[in-house]
């Protein structure tokens, strides 16, 4: 369970949810985290309970909206080996329902701030010859339905980043993938879970929607050495669709 020793991981939007299980399990397999998010408190409780069980972590609190906020995100996280950009908001609206706002919003969190990330950190991937990003992606990016155009398009961006960072860094020895998650039990999809009762269980041809951990396990086999020979993947984690309901 050590073959992330030695390793750097700064994981964003982890102090809940996915990011949270991603977290988790690359301490366990001995990286050093650093927990991204908004929630000091959230992040606080994360790191202690990661050094509670002989891991490593520190928070770093950064609104991702805020351009010179990732900025500043990306100087206090240093030199990293391992970067998941995890942290993404949605909402589920018709277009005439979605403010010009949130179609900012949605770019600004989902799109702008990994390419921002990327962009500051991969020197040093660069100047060591060696890294692994992990981009987590949505099925929403390539199934359509009546609502959430804006977040499938910020999707299907980060999707459109994966492919040609993959391209631009693979001689680097830099692989860049992207898991493209289907629904999954999170705090933030409580509501929308609520409301459709069991209807997104039966989206999935496993009868049931994931939990975070199985998307984490995903994002793990992407930053280890196993998974050497691929990059420029988008892995569909989704349980086999069954709808064009978006994650």
């Amino acid at each position: 369970m050590s073959d992330l020793t030695g390793q750097t991981a700064l994981v964003t939007g982890a102090t809940s949810g996915i990011g949270r299980a991603v977290a988790e399990l690359l301490a366990q397999h001995g990286a050093t985290v650093i927990v991204h998010g908004r929630n000091p408190e959230r992040g606080a409780e994360l790191v202690a309970s990661i050094t509670g069980n002989g891991g490593s972590a520190r928070f770093v609190a950064a609104d991702l909206a805020d351009a010179r906020d990732v900025e500043r995100l990306a100087r206090e996280a240093g030199a990293v080996d391992i970067l998941v950009n995890n942290a993404g908001i949605f909402e589920l609206a018709s277009t005439l329902g979605t403010t010009v706002d949130s179609v900012d919003r949605h770019f600004a969190i989902n799109a702008r701030a990994p390419f921002q990330l990327v962009a500051a950190l991969v020197p040093h991937m660069i100047e060591q010859d060696h890294g692994a990003i992990v981009n987590i992606s949505s099925g929403a990016a390539t199934t359509s339905s009546s609502v959430g155009a804006v977040y499938g398009a910020s999707k299907a961006a980060l999707d459109v980043f994966t492919h040609y960072w993959a391209t631009e860094f693979g001689a680097h020895g830099i692989r860049v993938n992207a898991v493209a998650s289907g629904p999954v039990r999170t705090l933030g999809t409580e509501s929308m879970l609520a409301a459709a009762g069991d209807a997104l269980d039966k989206t999935t041809a496993r009868g049931r929607i994931g939990d975070p951990a199985e998307i984490a396990e995903v994002v793990l086999f992407l930053v280890q050495s196993r998974s050497s020979y691929v990059n420029g993947a988008v892995v569909s984690a989704n349980g086999g669709r069954r709808s064009a309901l978006p994650s």
